[in-house]
Formats: C-alpha cells, structure tokens, sequence
C-alpha cells in the first residue's frame, strides 16, 4: 500500500503505476481471440464443443445439449434458500423501477405546419449477456445485464457463462429466472462471444453483448464490434473515497477492501485531508484483511493497487478525482450534497457515511455495470438506453420542400453533389 501526499515531488510518477494496471491485450492474446472467433465462424457448434472441452473441460455431444432445461431450472430453485430467492427477487424490482425511469418515448414535433420531425425508439430484437463464471459467481450482473434490457422491451435474452466441469451456479440460474432470461448456455470464453456474434446452428445470432469478462472475453468484444454492438471494455474494479477527517475508519476499510477483493489488478484508493485518519484506515485495513476469505487476492491488490492519498484541501481532492474519473466514487465526507455539483467524472457517486458501494452492486437500483479505466470521462453505466436504438423520422409535405428547398440545393452544390440537389430541384420543377 502506498501513502502518497498530492504535493509530493514524484507523486505522478508513483500513481501513474496505479493507473496503467489493467491487463494488456498483447499480440499473442488477440491472435488467439482471431484464431477463436475464425473457428467459430467456420465449424459453428463444432468448434464450441472443442473449445469447451479444452477449456471448461465438459464433454457434449451436441451444443444443443449444454443449454440450461427447465428441470435445472427447477433444480436451482429447490436447491436455493427461500431467503436468496427472496433478496434477489427484492434486487430484481428495485432495479427495474430504477431503469423504468430511463426509457423514452417515440416523439413527433408539429412546431411546423409542413414538415414533422420525431425520433422513433425501438427495442433490439435480441441481445446476448455474458456472466462471468471463473473466480466468483455473480447472479448481480445477471440481473445488472439482463433487467434493463427486458425493461427496454427486447424480444429475447440469450445468457452465455462459462461453467467449468459442467456445474453451474444455483444462484445465477435463479437470477436469470426472475430476470427474464429466455435461454442460458453453458459456454465462456471468446468463443461465446464469437457464437453471440455471428450465430452458428444453435447459438443463436444477437444484437449486442453486454457483460463483464476476462482479457479474452474482453478482446472478443472489442474484436466483433462492428458486427454487433457492446456496452464497453470493462477494465479492473476501482473505488476511490474522498474524505475529510469525519466518519469512521473501519467503515471507510471495509468499503475499499470491498473492492479489492475483486481480484488482483482492482485498486482501492483513499484521499483525506487528514493524514492521521488515513493512517487510521489503513491500519484497518490490515486489521480487516486477516478475516476476509479472499484474504490473499485482496491482500495483493492492496498492497500492489492500493493508496492513502494526503491532500490539502478538499478542493484538491475533488480535482484529483474527476482527473482519474472513478469508477465507483464515495463522498464519505461531512456534507456530501454541497460538493456533489463539483464531481465531474465518475461511473457512481455513493454519498455520505452510510451509503457504502456494496449497495449499488445489489439491490439499490442504478447499474452496477460502469466504465472502468478512466473511461467514466465519456462512458455512463449500463442503461436501458442500451437495448435500444432511435431512427429519426422525417416528413415533408409539397408546401414544406418548396420552403427549404432552394437551401437543400445551394448546399449540395457547396459540396459539388449534383445528384443530391437533382433530387429536390426535380421536385421543386
């Protein structure tokens, strides 16, 4: 863990290793992630069960057969507490009422007699969401991906999560029931993605993918978009707290530790104006470390990842957040509304000493999926706005041409296209 001021001499220097810690995409990864998604295309359901053999080491004799039945369904019903079914139920509707907030309407302006203008927003046919399945189990980004994408009225919902040995985890299936998955594959990898994207016999074609993955997954999206859409390249988790002496230490740990028990390459950074209460949290943190289960992965990523960051004044603490835009942002300060106007980048902004992240992970109702890296400069979390797409809607009447016509035509002939002005001077004629 490093202690660093804001007026240090080298203090760029040191955070500059903070900022560069995501995993690279080398030139072995994505020729790997080619030589998938080529195979994919090529053999279909074949390469899907070669590569799922090879990698998730689950034998099929057919892709068809690595679809998730009604019976497993069942199955992760009976298998889960009443009490899970009942949280992750309560998740599934404070996130829908949120993201029902955020959906548009198709509108027609008639401020003019001759022409009407609209926008018409129309659901996507078909989008794919990935659910991780590696280090942990996530029934949070199921219904993070998968409700705002029903609330946006999408036809189908295909989840894909990879399941090494075949098992699959009861709480992601549950999730994936109350939020509206229509089918679930046993399938990882870029290789699911690659399935997503151009469809083969059983996998079928989306729309977009959404969701979190590993550096292939993650090199998969950004190599088949074009031919379909995605949400973002998710980076490492990060939380940065902006503090100002007032709280308590322990929460403050434990909020950080929240996020470095991610994995390896997350970061958990704390600026204080009070450098004894920054010394105080990170002697929590430590404290707090020895009791986590993920003690060793959240450990490294302290140590490697981790900042108590000194600053004068909160002023500067603010500029130094919107200079790093955040991912996840607490206001763990004294009066967190009377800087808020003052945040300029960030993917969630948790106010106050009794708003920790974890809330927004589960149950609050925002999304839980958020740009990462910096990216919170020009991305925004997951929306509804995602799972839709606008087509503007134009209409002229004979009256509203021969108004702006003669306009229409100076301007395709500033830019020497003829044609283009034929086609509304034949009409003015």
């Amino acid at each position: 863990m490093k202690c660093l001021h804001i007026h240090d001499a080298d203090f760029d220097a040191q955070f500059a290793a903070i900022l560069a810690r995501g995993e690279e995409t080398g030139r072995e990864v994505e020729q790997v992630v080619l030589d998938i998604i080529a195979a994919v295309r090529e053999r279909g359901d074949e390469a899907l069960l070669d590569y799922t053999r090879r990698f998730d080491r689950l034998e099929a004799d057919s892709v068809a057969t690595l679809e998730v039945t009604e019976d497993e369904f069942n199955e992760a019903f009976a298998r889960v507490d009443d009490a899970d079914i009942v949280a992750l139920k309560l998740a599934v509707e404070r996130v829908a009422r949120f993201h029902e907030k955020q959906k548009q309407e198709t509108w027609l302006s008639t401020e003019e007699t001759d022409i009407l203008l609209g926008q018409m927003v129309t659901p996507l046919e078909r989008v794919g969401i990935y659910v991780p399945g590696g280090k942990a189990s996530y029934p949070s980004s199921v219904i993070m991906n998968a409700v705002p994408a029903k609330v946006a009225g999408v036809g189908e919902v295909i989840m894909v999560a990879p399941t090494p040995g075949g098992e699959i985890n009861p709480h992601v299936l549950v999730a994936a029931r109350l939020s509206g998955v229509d089918r679930v594959f046993r399938l990882g990898g870029a290789q699911a993605v690659a399935a997503l994207a151009y469809g083969t016999a059983t996998v079928p074609r989306v729309d977009k993918i959404t969701g979190p993955g590993n550096i292939y997954v993650a090199t998969a999206k950004k190599l088949v978009f074009g031919q379909v859409g995605i949400d973002m390249i998710a980076g490492p988790s990060e939380i940065l707290v902006i503090n100002d002496g007032s709280g308590t230490p322990a929460h403050i740990a434990a909020d950080l530790l929240s996020q470095a028990e991610h994995d390896e390459l997350a970061s958990s950074i704390l600026i204080t104006t009070d450098r004894g209460f920054g010394e105080r949290v990170a002697a929590e943190v430590e404290r707090q470390l020895k009791d986590l289960s993920r003690e060793s992965i959240a450990r490294k990523s302290w140590e490697s990842y981790g900042a108590v960051i000194v600053a004068g004044t909160l002023d500067e603490a603010i500029a130094f957040s919107n200079r790093i835009a955040p991912e996840h942002l607490e206001l763990a300060v004294a009066d967190p509304f009377a800087i808020l106007p003052r945040i300029k980048n960030a993917g969630a902004i948790f106010l106050g000493h009794f708003t920790p992240e974890a809330a927004g992970d589960y149950l609050a109702g925002p999304n839980h999926t958020l740009p990462t890296g910096g990216t919170a400069r020009f991305f925004s979390p997951l929306s509804v706005d995602d799972f839709v797409k606008k087509s503007s809607i134009v209409y002229f009447s004979q009256g509203g041409l021969k108004r702006l016509g003669k306009d229409i035509v100076r301007i395709a002939e500033l830019e020497g296209l003829e044609a283009h002005g034929k086609s509304v001077s034949i009409r003015l004629n």
